[in-house]
């Protein structure tokens, strides 16, 4: 679950009284702690609410009001956005927390919505669409979501863990010097990933679709991507850095987007837009959701 920590204003910081240099040491060393325990995902402090203005909505009105604000005890001086299995955890740590102030201070846990939390409102369409803006807030291109029809890929399989990744290319550079590929469908490539495990090594399999019929070259190997609903993300970058879209796929998007993954073969589609020798253009990785 996703907490906000705020830091409640006191009399000194709403005057803008600097911390003491041991006070800056300590919640140095304090942030330092979350960050290496995985839990801290941003953070700042706050001016004085002087520096601040407030908007008050009333039907079609727009009434803006400036700083100071007289009622110091409800108003933020900073705050932490962590990431944390329950409340508890986050009660523990706020404990080990420094007086972030010089006088008596509090400190307020409050949990975020998730898209979880809406219940019936939340239809298949704006979780979806919700995951997709997700995405972008973390550095992906904009996905869409397709209805995939079965697919009959084949070609070369190799094994991989995160020692030997860096040769894919070479992979790829093999595939292709074989030639045209008896019963092939279509003119797209697949780079499928297959048997993934908890330490991060897989299978990847190079190849295209083909007809069940044809009779394939020796030592190839075959995989059955199936029917169904899949995220589609673009990658634009160059097919050297697909590895970070993967990172930020699988490390911030999936985990924060609310979709629920089908049990499938994820897989990347190059396209008649890709440019071999730019490494560009036509390159999607496609993800089984649950429809």
């Amino acid at each position: 679950m996703k907490v906000m920590v705020m830091v409640k204003a006191t009399k000194s910081s709403e005057a803008a009284v600097m911390p003491t240099a041991d006070l800056v040491s300590a919640m140095q060393q304090f942030n330092e702690e979350l960050i290496r325990s995985g839990i801290l995902l941003a953070g700042e402090g706050l001016q004085p609410s002087a520096k601040g203005v407030r908007v008050r909505f009333s039907g079609d009105s727009r009434v803006v009001t400036t700083g100071p604000f007289a009622e110091t005890s409800e108003l933020v001086a900073g705050y932490w956005l962590w990431k944390v299995k329950d409340m508890d955890e986050a009660i523990a740590w706020v404990k080990r927390c420094p007086n972030p102030m010089l006088e008596d201070s509090d400190i307020e846990i409050r949990p975020l919505f998730g898209i979880e939390d809406f219940g019936d409102v939340v239809t298949p369409d704006v979780r979806e669409k919700d995951a997709a803006l997700r995405a972008i807030t973390c550095g992906l291109n904009e996905p869409r979501y397709e209805t995939g029809r079965e697919i009959l890929v084949g070609g070369i399989l190799a094994s991989y863990t995160q020692g030997n990744i860096g040769e894919i290319p070479g992979q790829w550079q093999q595939f292709k010097s074989i030639g045209p590929i008896p019963g092939q469908i279509g003119s797209d490539s697949f780079g499928v990933s297959l048997n993934c495990k908890a330490d991060c090594s897989f299978d990847y399999l190079v190849g295209v679709e083909f007809d069940g019929d044809a009779r394939l070259p020796a030592g190839f190997t075959t995989t059955r991507i199936p029917a169904g609903r899949y995220v589609v993300v673009p990658h634009t970058a160059p097919v050297s850095q697909i590895k970070e879209t993967y990172d930020a796929i699988w490390s911030r998007w999936i985990p924060e987007s609310g979709l629920k993954l089908a049990s499938a073969p994820m897989f990347e589609r190059y396209t008649k837009d890709y440019n071999p020798q730019t490494g560009t253009g036509g390159i999607e990785i496609w993800i089984a959701v649950q429809g």
